[in-house]
C-alpha cells in the first residue's frame, strides 16, 4: 500500500468521523449515517490494500 493511498484512506476516515460527530451534535441522522458510510468505505479500501500488501511479500 502506497503512502498516498494510506493518506487518502486516513483522510476519508477522518472526514467520516467529523460528519458523524457533527450529525450527532446537530441531531442530523442523515449526516451521521453519511459519516458512518464514509468510514466504512475507508475500512473496506484499507482491507483491500492490506490483502494486496500480503500477496506482495
Amino acid at each position: 500500500m502506497g503512502l498516498d493511498d494510506k493518506l487518502k484512506n486516513a483522510a476519508e476516515d477522518l472526514k467520516g468521523k467529523g460528519k458523524e460527530a457533527t450529525g450527532k451534535a446537530t441531531d442530523d441522522e442523515k449526516l451521521e449515517a453519511e459519516g458512518k458510510g464514509d468510514q466504512a468505505k475507508s475500512d473496506i479500501k484499507q482491507a483491500g490494500e492490506n490483502v494486496k500488501d500480503a500477496f506482495k511479500h
